[in-house]
């Protein structure tokens, strides 16, 4: 993996290799990043089943819950 370095008072750019240690910081952010979605996606999927579950248990649908809403 490579990083470009721009002067932007010359314009010059350089490519320059990723140390060990950038490296290791970008993989733990990337696997920060697919914790993090997982995780918003079982909140979502636990808020979808509890609106379900509550919407079934009144017996209306989705659509009849937002007119009765709105």
């Amino acid at each position: 993996m490579d990083k470009v370095i721009v002067d932007c008072s010359t314009g010059e750019t350089t490519v320059v290799p990723l140390t060990a240690e950038e490296i290791a910081e970008l993989e733990a952010a990337a696997a920060q990043a697919e914790q993090d979605r997982l995780a918003a996606e079982a909140e979502a999927a636990t808020k979808a089943a509890a609106k379900q579950a509550l919407l079934d248990k009144l017996g209306i649908t989705q659509e009849e819950a937002a007119l009765l809403l709105s």
